[in-house]
């Protein structure tokens, strides 16, 4: 096999990927809440291990939905602890990364105690945390790009409400929306792209997709539309330059991306320095 046959799928599965969750990002990093997709990560990684209790196979259908169901709780309830960050009327004494972080610690306690008791529990946990990128199969990117092209039609529909209480949340309660109801749906919705992203990257790859092309795009413009193009254009970028230095180099692929995530979110934190790109104040478009 050669090069280019042995890295064209993890490329595909980059870019698929990167397409949905540093769009997510943006609304993540408006909301604050910057480790939700941990906690919602972990909620999945219980749900698939406790489905091993009932001797559900490793990656079958069942798995998903024992998974998908952990990750519907965890939805609730952040929607139930939602707090305002921006000054709103619902304001709160703790913040809701106190509660996402609880979240994420009790689930991965959970987790552990269950791959004590499953065959296989260990291998599980370990996938959970870096995936499979390098072995991903074509069959597997066109259920990904099924479900994501899904997903995007939902948030595309929904993308007035979902934008608004991220990115004005004191409009969205003056106008009487119920807020709760909708976080819900939203987190939902990042509930199943986080579950059917972690077996493929892993966790620490599907935080970098998430969170790391939303901060670049946030150094350097407040318009919705530039952040989502500058979002999209560092993730691929740096999901290309890992995947070309780890095939080039024989160095681990998942590792590495991240790695080039955090170089690139480097040289952008440079050149903002350097004035380049200097935040204005944008129109705010849908």
């Amino acid at each position: 096999m050669s090069g280019f046959e042995l890295m064209l799928p993890p490329f595909v599965a980059c870019m698929i990927l990167v397409a949905m969750l540093s769009y997510l990002g943006l609304h993540v990093i408006a909301r604050e809440v910057i480790f939700v997709d941990l906690s919602l990560a972990q909620m999945a990684a219980l749900g698939s291990l406790s489905a091993l209790l009932f001797h559900v196979a490793p990656e079958s259908p069942m798995t998903y939905v024992f998974a998908l169901l952990a990750t519907a709780i965890g939805a609730f309830l952040f929607a139930l602890t939602r707090t305002s960050g921006h000054g709103g009327a619902s304001r709160s004494r703790v913040p809701q990364e106190a509660f996402i972080g609880i979240v994420y610690v009790v689930a991965s306690a959970a987790a552990v105690l269950v791959a004590n008791k499953v065959p296989g529990g260990g291998e599980a946990v370990e996938k959970t945390l870096v995936g499979s990128l390098l072995w991903v199969t074509w069959p597997t990117i066109v259920k990904l790009a099924i479900a994501y092209a899904a997903l995007g039609v939902f948030q595309f529909v929904l993308r007035r409400r979902f934008l608004t209480i991220s990115f004005h949340p004191d409009e969205a309660e003056r106008q009487g929306w119920k807020i709760r109801a909708w976080d819900f749906l939203f987190y939902l919705s990042f509930g199943v792209v986080i579950t059917l992203a972690v077996p493929i990257a892993g966790v620490l790859m599907v935080f970098s997709f998430l969170v790391v092309p939303a901060v670049i795009a946030n150094l350097f413009t407040a318009d919705k539309r530039r952040l989502t193009i500058i979002a999209w254009s560092s993730g691929a970028l740096a999901s290309i330059l890992g995947l070309w230095v780890s095939y080039t180099k024989d160095l681990p692929t998942g590792p590495l991306v991240v790695c080039m995530y955090g170089l690139l979110l480097v040289g952008a934190a440079v050149l903002r320095k350097a004035g380049v790109g200097r935040t204005l104040p944008n129109p705010q478009h849908d």
